[in-house]
């Protein structure tokens, strides 16, 4: 079953900020992070989000596990490039035929690889040390957001449990029906494709009584709202954030130093 309560130590030093506070610490370093698509400056966020990840209360094994998704995409993106970039400059690593494997290939594809890590391990971290109540009234509170939608984020966050208990209902159904791929990749893909359809049309469902329930209790009006707990920003929620673009920009310094930096744009 899928979990999305909080992982980490709920007295951690950083786990404890507010969550807007992390959420936009955590969107500074990914923006920033886009900025460039060299190897270096995502390889150096990189380290640091590993450094600082006892800070937030997160052991790296539960991060391992939790980024386990990325590290199949990090791999994805390097060998399809490897195989299929038209750009083959730099200096030839290997001539195997059709397979050709230039440094400039292999920089290339590390280069977008690191990145996705880097763009998406500060949002892991922050979803792992937030508890979604929390984020929504910091939402409503801090960031000022419609309470409509800081609700129907909470309410999507509380349903995606579901989907995986869905998902194993659907194929223990099947199996006991007698439907069963077996070794046949062709069978287990269509069975895949089928399930995905299945969950995606019972996702909507869902979702379309729950907001027909929202709009019932008044969710989309505009009179003023009372919160049960108090979510406060204070001088170290803002420093969380000024630190993140700091650190965020010394990686990027970094790259120019080094006369690696390659600009996204021009």
């Amino acid at each position: 079953m899928i979990s999305l309560e909080p992982v980490a130590a709920p007295d951690a030093p950083l786990a404890r900020r507010n969550p807007v506070a992390k959420l936009a610490a955590a969107l500074v370093f990914s923006v920033v992070m886009v900025a460039t698509l060299d190897p270096v400056a995502p390889a150096i966020a990189i380290a640091v989000e590993l450094a600082l990840l006892p800070l937030f209360g997160i052991r790296y094994r539960v991060l391992a596990r939790r980024a386990l998704p990325l590290l199949v995409g990090g791999a994805g993106i390097v060998v399809t490039l490897v195989l299929f970039a038209a750009d083959r400059s730099g200096r030839v690593l290997l001539d195997a035929g059709p397979l050709l494997v230039t440094s400039g290939v292999l920089i290339t594809a590390l280069g977008l690889a690191l990145r996705m890590f880097a763009v998406a391990l500060p949002g892991i971290i922050v979803f792992a040390t937030t508890d979604p109540t929390d984020l929504a009234d910091a939402l409503v509170q801090n960031a000022k957001a419609p309470a409509r939608f800081a609700i129907g984020a909470l309410a999507a966050f509380r349903l995606v449990p579901l989907l995986g208990q869905e998902w194993q209902m659907i194929e223990m159904a099947r199996r006991a029906r007698g439907v069963d791929a077996g070794r046949n990749p062709v069978a287990r893909l269509r069975l895949f494709a089928s399930t995905a359809f299945a969950l995606l049309v019972g996702a909507i469902r869902r979702g379309t009584r729950l907001a027909v329930a929202m709009d019932a209790r008044g969710f989309d009006a505009g009179t003023p709202r009372t919160v049960a707990r108090r979510q406060r920003f204070g001088g170290a929620d803002a420093l969380l954030v000024a630190g993140a673009a700091v650190l965020a920009g010394a990686a990027l310094a970094v790259s120019v130093a080094l006369g690696t930096f390659r600009p996204l744009i021009g």
